[in-house]
């Protein structure tokens, strides 16, 4: 079995086309926007778009390094979809086309074959998923993680002190990582573990309901929050500096209260490859 024509096509179509939910929250902040440079840059995002779908060219030049989140049935190994995937990356880097951006730390060589690859069991038989984001670098800087307390915040373990942290982070960004974001979330004890939960928490839908009801009274309050502090589109001013807040939570060491934040640019690049009945040995 060989997946990686589909693949290509996963990395194509996440390069040139926004999610629906993206594109409409684009669109609501556009309607939504009162400051006049904030509208015109809102626009012209909006015009990018339905150029980049139609001529199906990348919607940003920076295209990240591709990052894949897999669900994989145990008929299917790592070694394939790992054959596949980097087999498909190649292919796409040259035809969609996507910029080569990795590169080696310390020589500085595209050496190629660098995906990044997470991989989880599935329990259905038969059923492959594949879940794909392309991240930029700008929003990737300006993303990080905050330990708690923090007395310069004034920030203690708690929910609030959560929020603080997510304020700070947008506030000190000044604009840089192209907004109007959307802000991934994660709290608890492992460094390792909120980086990774809070960048998943960018494959939810932005108008989504949290299933932690106290997460979502957070969400909403922190996103109200968030777009009253005028850094709005590109940070050239407005009401639209954030189209969604996404917050999920761990277990905490008594010791340890880590909140990682992955902040996401406008251009929030996602998409999904399902599987089922092709996926049989």
């Amino acid at each position: 079995m060989d997946l990686t024509n589909q693949i290509v096509e996963l990395l194509r179509k996440t390069a040139t086309q926004l999610p629906e939910d993206i594109t409409i929250g684009l669109q609501e902040a556009y309607q939504k926007e009162t400051n006049s440079t904030g509208k015109e840059i809102l626009n012209n995002i909006l015009t990018n778009l339905e150029k980049a779908k139609s001529e199906s060219k990348p919607i940003c030049q920076d295209t990240g390094i591709p990052i894949f989140y897999i669900k994989r049935p145990k008929n299917i190994t790592e070694e394939e979809l790992t054959r596949d995937i980097i087999k498909a990356t190649n292919i796409a880097t040259e035809q969609v086309p996507l910029r080569p951006n990795a590169v080696d730390c310390i020589s500085g060589e595209n050496k190629g074959n660098v995906p990044i690859i997470h991989f989880k069991e599935s329990n259905e038989p038969n059923k492959l998923m594949i879940k794909l984001i392309l991240k930029g670098g700008g929003s990737e800087n300006i993303s990080g993680i905050y330990k708690l307390p923090n007395q310069k915040l004034n920030a203690h373990r708690n929910l609030q002190g959560v929020k603080k942290c997510i304020i700070d982070s947008i506030f000190q960004a000044q604009g840089k990582g192209c907004p109007p974001y959307i802000v991934g979330v994660a709290v608890g004890s492992c460094i390792e573990e909120v980086a990774h939960n809070s960048k998943q928490q960018l494959l939810r839908k932005i108008d989504d309901k949290n299933i932690t009801p106290i997460l979502e009274i957070l969400e909403k309050k922190t996103l109200n929050e968030l777009n009253k502090l005028n850094i709005g589109p590109l940070g050239l001013g407005g009401n639209s500096t954030c189209l969604g807040v996404k917050i999920t939570s761990s277990i905490s060491h008594p010791a340890s209260y880590f909140v990682g934040i992955s902040i996401s640019c406008w251009a929030l690049r996602k998409g999904t490859l399902k599987l089922s009945e092709e996926v049989k040995s």
